[in-house]
């Protein structure tokens, strides 16, 4: 046990906590964007709070969503912890500067870090925060003709402070009544202040990504000559680019759609 604790209080150790952690979030990343794409369904929000509703009521995924935030919050201290040994360690700079190989993001990757982590307390204290524990979102009603497949919208009063969601059928027609956090995010993203973090955010996402990624790999060994095209393929293109512009074009569609009205 000691031998076992030794090695993940040691710089290596830390390494590779970070490296689990990283890989980690960059499923979650996937995940996530595959769910925001719901915003783009031009069915006033029904699929987007459905899927919001099932997110915060799901017992497995509610479990996930904690493992997820201890994950940020090691990563984030790991990190920190890293910079500051590595600081320590070497405080005064060398007196002859050379040409180094590393990329500007390995460079940079507390300020990248710091960036995210800003980002992340803001987006979850306007959504996750407000969903769960702030009572200031209104409620949506849908109600599906199974027949037709038609769905009707309108805003619906709940009789008690305690109501969530319901689900229920009537005469053939499917009643869902759930909580509206895609008007939330409509009032959100019509602020340009808000859509340009979020854009300069997805951008420091990129670059963290384009050295995060490819890093982790090589910290747990799972480097091979075979396989490296592809990791550097998903490291680059896909995480580096695709996941980040297909998180900022959400806001970016968003505010133009509002400035339109």
């Amino acid at each position: 046990m000691s031998e076992f604790k030794q090695t993940f209080n040691s710089s290596l150790g830390k390494k590779l906590i970070m490296a689990l952690t990283g890989l980690f979030l960059c499923t979650f990343l996937i995940v996530h964007l595959g769910g925001n794409l719901l915003l783009f369904k031009n069915d006033q929000g029904f699929a987007f709070n459905s899927y919001a509703n099932f997110l915060t009521h799901f017992p497995p995924i509610e479990v996930i969503a904690y493992i997820l935030y201890i994950s940020i919050i090691v990563h984030a201290i790991y990190a920190l912890v890293l910079t500051l040994k590595n600081r320590k360690a070497r405080p005064v700079g060398y007196a002859v500067q050379t040409k180094s190989k590393a990329s500007w993001s390995s460079k940079n990757m507390g300020l990248l870090g710091s960036i995210l982590l800003l980002f992340i307390v803001i987006h979850m204290s306007d959504f996750w925060y407000v969903y769960k524990y702030d009572n200031v979102l209104k409620f949506k009603e849908y109600r599906t003709d199974l027949a037709t497949n038609v769905t009707t919208v309108g805003e619906y009063i709940p009789a008690t402070a305690e109501f969530e969601r319901s689900i229920s059928t009537e005469n053939n027609v499917e009643i869902v009544r759930v909580k509206d956090i895609h008007a939330r995010v409509q009032e959100s993203f019509s602020k340009l202040w808000y859509v340009a973090f979020y854009v300069i955010a997805m951008g420091a996402v990129a670059f963290h990504l384009l050295h995060g990624f490819q890093s982790a790999f090589q910290t747990l060994g799972w480097v091979h000559k075979k396989y490296q095209p592809i990791v550097y393929f998903f490291g680059t293109w896909f995480f580096g680019v695709i996941i980040p512009l297909g998180f900022a074009l959400m806001p970016v569609v968003y505010y133009f759609q509002s400035i339109s009205k």
